[in-house]
C-alpha cells in the first residue's frame, strides 16, 4: 500500500515542474532581488555577519540559498526530497556562480556529517511535511556546531483553518488546530497529506533537542499569496507566519 511520504512525493515532484518551467523567471529573481524577507534579515543579520556555513533542510526551488549566501553566508548546502527541484536549484547556482550544493533526500537523517553547520535555515512550506518534529529538532541540534543557530521562517500552525474567502475571515468547518494532519486541496500540492503541528509542539521540540530558544515572533503576512486570490485571512486580523531563532549551546556535546 502507498504511504502517504510516497504519495508526497509524488505530489510534490509534480508540483516541483513548476520550477523547471519557470526557470528563467526564478533565475532573475534570484540574480537581481532577495527572497528572504525584512524581518528574516533583521534576525539573521547577526549571523551572516560571521559567514556561516549553512544547512537549508527542505530547500525546494533554493532561492533562498542564494539570498543567504549574497546575505553573507560562505555556503550553503540544500537538502530536498524532490530530485526536480535539487536539479533545478543546483543548475541555477552553477549558472549564477553561487556557493550552493545540493543533497537529494528525505528528513529527518540528513545525509550530512554531524557539526557541519554553523546555521539550519528551514521554513516557507517546509515543517508541514515533518509528521515527527522532535526527530527533526534532534537531527538540526546534530547538524549545528557549539553556538550554531537554527532559523525558522514558516507559515504559522493556524494557517490550515483559514478559508479564501475575500469578504471576511473565516474557519474551515473540515479543520481544527489540534487535528494531526489534513489533505491539500490546493496549489502547489493538491492531494498531498500535510502534518500539523502547534506553535507549542514545534516549540518544545526545539528544546526537547537541548536548543536555546532566543526569539519567536508571529505576523500577520502570509509568506506565500497565490496569484488572483486576496483571502481576507490575509488582512492584518490573524496570524499567518511565524520565525524562530534558536542556539546550539556552547557546552553542548557533539
Amino acid at each position: 500500500m502507498e504511504t502517504d511520504s510516497q504519495r508526497n512525493r509524488i505530489a510534490w515532484e509534480a508540483a516541483s515542474e513548476k520550477h523547471v518551467l519557470e526557470y528563467q523567471e526564478h533565475l532573475a529573481q534570484a540574480r537581481d532581488e532577495c527572497s528572504l524577507f525584512a524581518a528574516e534579515l533583521d534576525l539573521l543579520r547577526p549571523v551572516l555577519a560571521s559567514a556561516p556555513e549553512a544547512v537549508h533542510l527542505q530547500s525546494g526551488h533554493g532561492l533562498d540559498d542564494v539570498a543567504l549566501v549574497k546575505a553573507g553566508a560562505r555556503q550553503v548546502v540544500g537538502v530536498d526530497f524532490s530530485q526536480v527541484a535539487a536539479t533545478a536549484a543546483q543548475r541555477r547556482a552553477d549558472e549564477l556562480g553561487v556557493a550552493c550544493r545540493y543533497v537529494v533526500a528525505q528528513l529527518p537523517g540528513a545525509p550530512l556529517r554531524d557539526a557541519c553547520a554553523d546555521l539550519v535555515y528551514t521554513g516557507k512550506g517546509a515543517l508541514i511535511w515533518l509528521p515527527d518534529l522532535r526527530a527533526w529538532a534532534a537531527d538540526v541540534a546534530r547538524l549545528l556546531r557549539p553556538s550554531g543557530h537554527l532559523f525558522v521562517y514558516e507559515a504559522h500552525p493556524a494557517v490550515p483553518l483559514w478559508t479564501w474567502d475575500e469578504d471576511e475571515p473565516r474557519i474551515r468547518p473540515d479543520r481544527g488546530y489540534f487535528a494531526r494532519s489534513h489533505v491539500n486541496d490546493t496549489f502547489p500540492a493538491r492531494g498531498a497529506v500535510e502534518s500539523q503541528a502547534t506553535l507549542a509542539d514545534i516549540i518544545n521540540a526545539v528544546l526537547s533537542a537541548g536548543l536555546e530558544l532566543l526569539h519567536v515572533a508571529e505576523y500577520a503576512e502570509p509568506f506565500w499569496r497565490p496569484d488572483g486570490i486576496a483571502a481576507a485571512a490575509w488582512e492584518g486580523r490573524l496570524p499567518n507566519a511565524f520565525s524562530l531563532l534558536a542556539r546550539r549551546r556552547h557546552d553542548a556535546v557533539v
